[in-house]
Order: structure tokens, then C-alpha cells, then sequence
């Protein structure tokens, strides 16, 4: 099922993506093509060392060829090896979940525990577990809810970000920011910065989704992501991860809609069903979109 060479083919055959236009998309910061977007490959972690190979060569070169192309099989690629990187990638600091297993404790039998994780997501049997509601203030006054996950959610859902981003880092253009790896909030303000500088600019737009991670509608999440992903049972884990619902004050409560802010499957869903629809357009160097990797809970 999960042959050589076979694993990442598309579904339908697909037409030639539009070059000219990611091309004139990706020139508007005057910097030339985003160096590192698609041709870089994902960060394995921090333990693995900076050559590392993340096995995700083929699905990248099938992103990056084929526009149209629905991968069929990605599981396979959350192997050993990836929930191991995923695992010394998490803060050896970071806040438990609802089961309060720590960084440290989980490692005391770590081969062991991760077999067992890989067993029971690739035969189905992970379950997926709430988040732990907690608070931090923002600059207006104002609480952000966050939600942390337990600590194998956490490894999980970081080697399916890590997959999932060889798919989709082939389909945003450069001036997106939002949630992407080695980029972040100063990388858009240095875009800005040249487009300001080097540009006739008259406007510069700043505009934010109201209250997006408590709204996000779980259907129209899992149409966005069907455009690129086929593969049933990666969508079964999103679905998992956020219809898991969210633990506060010892009360479980339902996830009909949006996902916990702070989880890594949050931030990673944030791209694909917020840009589908503009993701081959071209727009200003003044539009940068909003998102910063320190809010996500890790």
C-alpha cells in the first residue's frame, strides 16, 4: 500500500500550474523570488542537525509540479524517526496538558513510548486528547484564551505540520508570512520596510479576522484541505485534534467550531483555509498577513 515511488502520486492529472503569475507574486517585495519558500527543506528540529533529510523530497517535488495534484498517502511519511525529531523539537519547559505528562517524564522510556504512539496512529487508535484552557493578558487589557495540548498531541500534530508544509510552503506566495517556517513577524516587517521604501506607496491595508481560531468552521476547514490532501486518514487526525473539545476548571467542553489558540495544528490549519483563496493572486508588498510564531503554545 505503501510501494516506493507510489506513495505521493496525484489523484487526477493535473494542468501546468500558473508560473507567470506566482512569478509577478513572489517579485512585488523587489528582492527577487522568495529564497527558501521551495526549494528549503522543513526544519526536522532542533536535535536533528541542519542537513538532516526529511524524507519528504517527492511530495515536495509533486507540490511543486503539479498545482492540481491530491496527495493519497502521507501517513507513511509520520514515522519513527519524525515523532522522535517532533519530541526533542517541544520545549523541554512547556506547560502539560490535561494529562500532565511532562517533556521529561515521557522521556524516561522515550523509544518505547513513541513505538506505542506510532502503533496506535498508524492502526488508528490514537485518540486525540482536550486541551488545557489557560489565559494570558494582551496588550489591550483583554485575556487571550489559549489551549495546550497534551504532550503526545503535541508530537503528533508537529510531524503532521512538518507534512504537511512540504505540500503547502510549494504553494504560498512570497509575500505570505503567516505560520511558515523560518519566517516570522520581523521578516514581514522587513518586507514591508523595502515595499515602503523602494515602492510608490499610497495605503498600507492592516486587517485581522475577528476572533478567527473560535470561528473556524470545521467544514469548510476540511474543504480547503481536500483540495491538496486525499489521504483519509490525515484528515481523520485534524479532525481529532480539533473536535477534541477543551478542558477548564475540570469542565469538558464541546468543539462544534474554531480550535484551540496556541496549538501547533491551529497555526498550521490557519494558512491553507485562510489563503485558498488568494493564494495565487497577486497583491502590493504592503499586504502582509498577520501571524506570529511565538503565540503558538509549544
Amino acid at each position: 500500500m505503501h510501494g516506493s515511488g507510489k506513495s505521493d502520486s496525484p489523484v487526477v492529472p493535473a494542468k501546468p500550474p500558473n508560473k507567470a503569475v506566482r512569478a509577478v507574486a513572489e517579485a512585488v517585495e523587489e528582492r527577487g523570488l522568495a529564497k527558501g519558500n521551495t526549494d528549503s527543506t522543513t526544519r526536522p528540529g532542533r536535535s536533528a542537525g541542519p542537513g538532516a533529510s526529511n524524507g519528504l523530497d517527492r511530495v515536495r517535488e509533486v507540490a511543486r509540479r503539479d498545482k492540481d495534484a491530491r496527495f493519497t498517502a502521507l501517513l507513511h511519511h509520520v514515522d519513527l524517526s519524525r515523532l522522535r525529531r517532533s519530541y526533542m523539537a517541544i520545549s523541554p519547559k512547556a506547560a502539560a496538558g490535561v494529562d500532565g505528562v511532562t517533556w521529561s517524564a515521557y522521556g524516561q522510556v522515550l523509544e518505547a513510548n513513541l513505538q506505542d504512539l506510532l502503533t496506535r496512529v498508524h492502526s488508528g487508535a490514537y485518540r486525540a486528547s482536550p486541551s488545557r484552557r489557560a489565559y494570558i493578558p494582551k496588550t489591550d487589557g483583554r485575556l487571550r484564551p489559549l489551549g495546550i495540548a497534551s504532550l503526545e498531541d503535541k508530537i503528533v500534530q508537529r510531524a503532521v505540520v512538518e507534512v504537511l508544509n512540504a505540500i503547502y510552503e510549494e504553494d504560498f506566495v512570497g509575500f505570505s508570512y503567516g505560520f511558515r517556517p523560518g519566517r516570522g513577524p520581523h521578516d514581514a516587517l522587513d518586507a514591508l520596510t523595502v515595499g515602503i521604501d523602494r515602492k510608490k506607496v499610497n495605503w498600507v491595508l492592516d486587517a485581522d479576522i475577528s476572533d478567527f481560531f473560535n470561528r473556524l468552521d470545521h467544514a469548510w476547514l476540511r474543504k480547503f484541505l481536500e483540495h491538496r490532501i486525499a489521504d483519509k486518514r490525515v484528515l481523520r487526525l485534524i479532525d481529532k485534534w480539533v473536535k477534541a473539545g477543551v478542558i477548564e476548571d475540570g469542565k469538558w467542553t464541546a468543539s462544534d467550531m474554531g480550535a484551540p489558540q496556541g496549538s501547533l495544528c491551529a497555526a498550521a490549519h490557519n494558512e491553507p483555509y485562510e489563503q485558498c483563496r488568494v493564494m495565487h493572486s497577486v497583491g502590493p508588498s504592503s499586504l502582509v498577513k498577520a501571524g506570529s510564531g511565538t503565540e503558538r503554545c509549544t
